[in-house]
């Protein structure tokens, strides 16, 4: 039956590799089950509740991709980056609550959804200047990396004008993270699979047994589901969640293009052309599935890069994604396992995807100081500003002013301005 409906001849491939490679990507990005509930929590949500609806959405979002966009070996889950900036930022700095940055989430999930389903969506993907999307990708990596060094307490207030100053690097938990993020690098150079998950359940097995921090079990009962339809829409319909909203679609967005274009391009999905086969049915069941996380109680679920370990280990058709979503619904037994992780070894993971962001900014057009510098401007401006939306609203100002004051105007695509002018009246307006 499976045979027939993914049609394995046709793709090269058989049900036996399929599994391994299901496996192979879930094992790549299963760290997001301890990682999102870990962040969503410091910003008012409930640990517990947010573990069940990454599983529950994650696995959701692979099945809908398995038998709707059944030629992508994908996996799918609630997004880092995302996740960080509704708690930190969102929830923490602007002081919504989860209920009112959920709203937000599936207001930007059904605008996404609406957008797919229109030439828009090819005329948006083809507007960005790379350098932007780059800049912006590589400012999510190191808004990551700051919240990554403050959980694991390598980062502390100075309490003086220099801001920060080093943390306590005697503090045994923090030598666990440490150990951790090096242990991450060393798996991946030696391409060991599931590097990111065995560093973290490794130095919290050492941390437990040493007796720095709580083992509370492994199997327990599935955790209630705290927000699921808790959603408020009156906030993410006012004006003043208007930036926040765009931001959540923007990062979706061109994040899901991003990634599926590079996972096309290791599965041979790309014509002759440069086009992406069955792209809409990909971005669609991308943006389903994020307004189906929503009303589960976790942020945006994006497509993750991580699916191209599993499209290497052969991974041809929907079969990979239906194996991911399997195994995200079995992490539902395992919320006390996540509850026992110490935060510092968390942050390590954290850090280490910091890196995956970052390196792409080798391909920033550096020669081009008017392509480099508004990247540039995003890649600092959202760790500095602590906000992804404001790394994004100055890193569009400031390409459109250069666009202008370089006689380039006529020649630059009006989705620019567009974002560009909301980019400015949300700063007048906060």
């Amino acid at each position: 039956m499976l045979e027939k409906y993914f049609n394995y001849k046709e793709h090269k491939t058989d049900f036996k590799t399929e599994v391994i490679a299901g496996v192979t990507t879930f094992l790549t990005m299963a760290y997001i089950m301890f990682l999102n509930p870990l962040i969503l929590s410091e910003g008012g949500f409930d640990f517990g509740g947010v573990f069940t609806a990454t599983a529950i959405a994650a696995a959701i979002a692979c099945f809908i991709a398995a038998f709707y966009a059944k030629t992508w070996p994908v996996g799918l889950a609630p997004g880092m980056g995302i996740n960080a900036f509704v708690a930190y930022f969102v929830c923490g700095t602007l002081g919504y609550s989860p209920a009112e940055a959920l709203g937000a989430v599936f207001v930007a999930g059904v605008l996404f959804l609406i957008i797919s389903l229109t030439p828009i969506r090819a005329w948006l993907i083809n507007s960005i200047p790379k350098s932007l999307k780059l800049g912006i990708g590589a400012g999510i990596g190191l808004f990551l990396a700051v919240i990554g060094f403050n959980l694991m307490g390598l980062q502390v207030p100075s309490g003086n004008a220099t801001i920060f100053k080093l943390g306590d690097v005697s503090n045994p938990l923090l030598l666990c993270g440490a150990g951790a993020f090096i242990s991450m690098i060393v798996m991946e150079k030696m391409k060991i699979k599931g590097n990111i998950i065995i560093g973290i359940l490794v130095f919290s097995v050492i941390a437990w047994l040493s007796g720095w921090a709580e083992f509370r079990g492994a199997v327990s009962g599935i955790k209630p589901m705290t927000h699921l339809f808790v959603f408020d829409f009156g906030a993410a319909m006012s004006a003043s969640m208007a930036t926040i909203v765009f931001t959540l679609f923007f990062v979706d967005f061109f994040d899901t293009a991003g990634t599926l274009t590079s996972v096309a391009n290791v599965a041979g999905k790309v014509d002759s052309k440069g086009n992406v086969q069955d792209i809409d049915k990909a971005m669609l069941s991308d943006s389903v599935s994020t307004v189906a996380g929503s009303m589960l109680g976790t942020t945006t679920v994006t497509t993750y890069i991580e699916s191209g370990t599993g499209i290497k280990a052969g991974g041809r058709t929907g079969m990979t994604s239906l194996v991911i979503g399997i195994l995200f619904l079995l992490c539902l037994f395992f919320g006390d396992l996540a509850t026992s992780l110490p935060k510092e070894v968390d942050a390590a993971a954290l850090i280490y995807i910091s890196t995956l962001f970052v390196r792409n900014i080798s391909d920033i057009e550096w020669d081009d100081i008017a392509e480099a510098g508004p990247a540039v401007l995003a890649m600092i401006a959202m760790p500095f500003t602590y906000s992804i939306s404001n790394g994004i609203a100055l890193a569009f100002i400031s390409y459109a002013l250069i666009r202008l004051f370089t006689g380039k105007f006529s020649s630059t695509s009006p989705a620019i301005w567009v974002i560009a002018i909301l980019s400015l009246i949300s700063f007048v307006v906060a």
